[in-house]
């Protein structure tokens, strides 16, 4: 179940998007976890019909999961993570149109609106004002499932994986004869998940189809296998966030490394990237798929100049040269130590070159961990959580004498970062009694227990600016504006809104977008903490 902050949040963005009503449903199974039908009623007061309305629409829109077991029948469950995944749809229908242009966009985007769509919906709703274009638009939709951007919504995706998982755990759990030891409940878990992700993926492989042979041209024999399956008309599909989640991850370490290193660095950064996109398929994968340096040399361009960001010793270096001195740089080959590999974005194996996901992913962590500390507790904040990372624990004396610092400046400054839980303490008792006169306090950095307390803090943070946004909608002046600005005279010339109000208008645009720019910060955040998190911080959501 989830916290309060991320309640709140997933029923700001349920109410903004599908109305009061159903966010008063969202607000019931968030707040006393799965619930039946009659339960559900019970609580939120409305009337049996509406409830079902609302019921099928969060379904639809693959925000509830709904199970029907023999012990207590059929059970609703809120999906927290695919709520807060709502926030995004904005880049990915930006995403979309970059990759596939506006054709591609308008899919994904109609998608969204529906949760869930076949393929003869989608054609047939957008080429309703462009009957023209049906035939590029089945093209676009084909790329988009062969390339896994759409995926078929199957019956397992409405069941929480969470029960499956305790489900199958308790089958292996029960083959163990004897007391259970430590690494076969490691490997019953290992199994039990192996088993549910099998199952998903065989779930999933629908979606395309053989071509009937009446269809399929004979004009060259030596034509793909691919090209003759045709998108499976019965099927539903559903946008795939964890694709589009990896130009994300993607965008954010070629950023990384830009500012590591310089531009240039970037450039063959995103080249790198670029060479096994098609091949990445989910943000918790630890390290992407080999590629050679002469893939990565045939995707920078002309423009770029490389020697820019480098001393050579020649006066013009080729490119294929200078990619390899940028590799060599970014995989850390002058610095063979645990160090230098954990500051490492790449590494070099048998002449293949691999972008080290994982390793990068905890360096990005890290970093809004420290930036965090800094701007609550200063820079002398910043170097207690460094020493606690680096070493491991500590007590207070050891800490002000390798810190160099005074005990009456470490004392308070620990208190504070132990309150925002930025660190946390381990007890060690001298005696069987536990007595806390003779117990050693040793103090730690709990990465998970302090990546949870800001994601708690980020939903804060973002719930705050949706209730900003809707202060200033609905102030007086600004409502009126917007409501004369729907009309559809004023909406097709805007010059019949006086000069004061075209102001007013104005100035709320400039506010709107001032908070949707922090909002796409604060989600970026939450992105890193979350999403890069390959044990899965959203377990606990």
């Amino acid at each position: 179940m989830a916290d309060a902050e991320t309640s709140r949040l997933c029923v700001q963005i349920v109410r903004s998007h599908f109305g009061p009503l159903t966010a008063n449903v969202s607000s019931a199974l968030l707040t006393r976890g799965r619930l039946s039908l009659a339960q559900l009623i019970r609580y939120t007061m409305m009337k049996p019909r509406t409830v079902r309305a609302a019921i099928l629409v969060l379904v639809q829109q693959n925000i509830l999961w709904h199970s029907n077991t023999e012990e207590e029948g059929e059970m609703l469950e809120f999906n927290t993570l695919e709520c807060l995944m709502r926030i995004r749809f904005g880049r990915f229908v930006w995403q979309a149109e970059q990759l596939f242009g506006p054709s591609g966009a308008e899919i994904v985007q109609l998608i969204l609106d529906h949760g869930k769509l076949q393929s003869p919906d989608i054609i047939e709703r957008l080429a309703i004002q462009n009957p023209k274009n049906s035939s590029l638009y089945s093209q676009t939709l084909y790329k988009l499932i062969s390339g896994a951007y759409l995926k078929p919504s199957t019956l397992l995706s409405h069941h929480s994986p969470r029960d499956k998982r305790i489900k199958y755990e308790a089958e292996e759990k029960a083959k163990i004869t004897g007391f259970p030891t430590a690494k076969e409940l490691r490997e019953a878990q290992e199994t039990a998940e192996a088993r549910l992700k099998r199952e998903e993926e065989e779930a999933e492989s629908v979606g395309l189809k053989r071509k009937p042979k009446d269809l399929i041209s004979h004009r060259s024999s030596k034509k793909k296998a691919t090209e003759e399956d045709m998108v499976d008309d019965t099927v539903y599909f559903r946008v795939n966030f964890d694709k589009f989640n990896i130009y994300i991850r993607n965008k954010l370490i070629e950023m990384a490394a830009g500012e590591r290193f310089n531009r240039s660095a970037a450039v063959v950064m995103r080249a790198t990237l670029q060479t096994t996109e098609t091949r990445q398929k989910s943000v918790s994968d630890a390290r992407s798929d080999p590629t050679s340096t002469a893939a990565i040399t045939m995707l920078i361009s002309d423009d770029d100049d490389l020697s820019a960001g480098l001393v050579t010793s020649t006066k013009k270096a080729s490119s294929a040269s200078l990619v390899k001195d940028y590799l060599g740089l970014m995989s850390a080959v002058d610095n063979p130590t645990p160090a230098g590999k954990a500051a490492s974005f790449i590494s070099l194996i048998d002449n293949k070159v691999y972008v080290e996901f994982e390793i990068v992913s905890k360096r990005l962590r890290r970093r809004v961990l420290e930036a965090v500390a800094r701007e609550r507790h200063g820079d002398d904040g910043v170097r207690i959580v460094r020493l606690l990372l680096d070493i491991g624990k500590m007590d207070e004396k050891q800490i002000a004498k390798v810190a160099m610092m005074p005990n009456n400046v470490v004392r308070p400054l620990l208190a504070a970062l132990s309150s925002d839980f930025l660190i946390s303490t381990q007890e060690v008792p001298r005696s069987a009694d536990r007595n806390p006169t003779r117990t050693f306090y040793l103090w730690h950095v709990d990465l998970h227990k302090a990546y949870s307390a800001l994601l708690g803090h980020l939903y804060k943070t973002l719930y705050n600016i949706g209730m900003r946004r809707q202060a200033e909608q609905e102030e007086p002046t600004v409502k009126a504006v917007l409501a004369k600005r729907a009309r559809t005279d004023v909406a097709q010339d805007e010059n019949l809104l006086s000069r004061m109000e075209r102001d007013v208008l104005k100035e709320w645009e400039t506010k709107r977008e001032k908070l949707t720019v922090l909002e796409m910060r604060v989600e970026e955040a939450v992105f890193i903490l979350r999403d890069l998190d390959k044990a899965g911080s959203h377990e606990d959501i």
